[in-house]
């Protein structure tokens, strides 16, 4: 079972972060604007309540930094962009890259009040083996407390995944997704399928290839898209139809992110003639 974290940890909040904004290539992905001042002056929060990723609408960050475990962390845009901050004092990613836990960052939903997807660690991996069960566990209670938002969550661990699955609770609001950049992944929808979300779905995003044995079976939405950066590595437009047609076949919803580029917007979002920015229907969750 998932033990809650003890209150001395969890009240541990970094006293030290304060709102940033930024002027470099990703800055409209993470948006920091200052929280209500209920702390003292120097204890300031940071929130991302704008998101420029097409599927979501705003980011939470409860924990910042990862490491890499596939191909398709290679050129990370998360990393590149923290690591331009490191040993700047004062800012959110004064440490870098580095997995970080943000206690003081856990009820910022609950004080969101208009509805938003949120997409949840957009700057790290929530299944991080680095991250405590507890941890986890208390970011799924704000989620349930915050039922007024949809919240979606993206991992490349699926193993420890499936395994802290059956000791969560798996609020309707509640999405779950795995990336799968290519054919030496597909194994990680297995996984995925075992999963109780409301909405199942899968980032082949870096697309690296060729999805060959990938089982949609379970799957509410499938996002594709290729790779940003100066060091991108193109992607196929047969990779990205054969998706498209398997999903429209399976009635799983399709959404085409980008083509990629050394800009995300440099290649469009155009796939033949017309962008595809489907959305699933949330599966009705069985009750106790």
């Amino acid at each position: 079972m998932i033990a809650k974290p003890n209150s001395p940890r969890s009240r541990a909040a970094d006293s030290s972060t304060a709102a940033y904004t930024v002027g470099v290539p990703y800055e409209r992905m993470f948006a920091y604007a200052a929280g209500p001042r209920t702390q003292p002056s120097n204890y300031a929060r940071t929130v991302a309540d704008k998101s420029a990723i097409e599927w979501t609408e705003a980011s939470w960050n409860p924990a910042t930094g990862c490491s890499k475990v596939s191909p398709g962390c290679a050129h990370c845009y998360a990393e590149t962009f923290a690591e331009r901050f490191r040993g700047v004092p004062g800012h959110p990613y004064e440490q870098g890259f580095d997995l970080k836990l943000w206690h003081d960052r856990l009820d910022v939903p609950l004080r969101w009040k208009r509805p938003r997807v949120i997409f949840v660690n957009s700057m790290s991996d929530l299944f991080h083996e680095s991250i405590p069960d507890g941890f986890i566990q208390a970011v799924f209670d704000v989620m349930g407390q915050a039922h007024w938002h949809t919240f979606q969550i993206l991992t490349k661990r699926h193993d420890r995944l499936a395994v802290l699955a059956p000791d969560l609770e798996w609020h309707p609001n509640v999405w779950m997704g795995v990336t799968i950049e290519n054919r030496r992944f597909v194994h990680r929808a297995d996984r995925l399928r075992e999963v109780p979300a409301a909405v199942r779905f899968i980032s082949a995003e870096p697309l690296l290839g060729p999805l060959e044995g990938l089982d949609l079976d379970g799957v509410q939405w499938l996002i594709a898209g290729g790779e940003s950066g100066y060091k991108n590595r193109p992607v196929r437009e047969q990779w990205i139809t054969d998706l498209r047609d398997r999903c429209v076949e399976e009635k799983v919803a399709f959404f085409f992110k980008q083509w990629g580029g050394v800009r995300a917007k440099t290649g469009g979002r155009l796939l033949e003639d017309r962008t595809w920015d489907e959305m699933p229907t949330p599966r009705v969750l069985a009750t106790a």
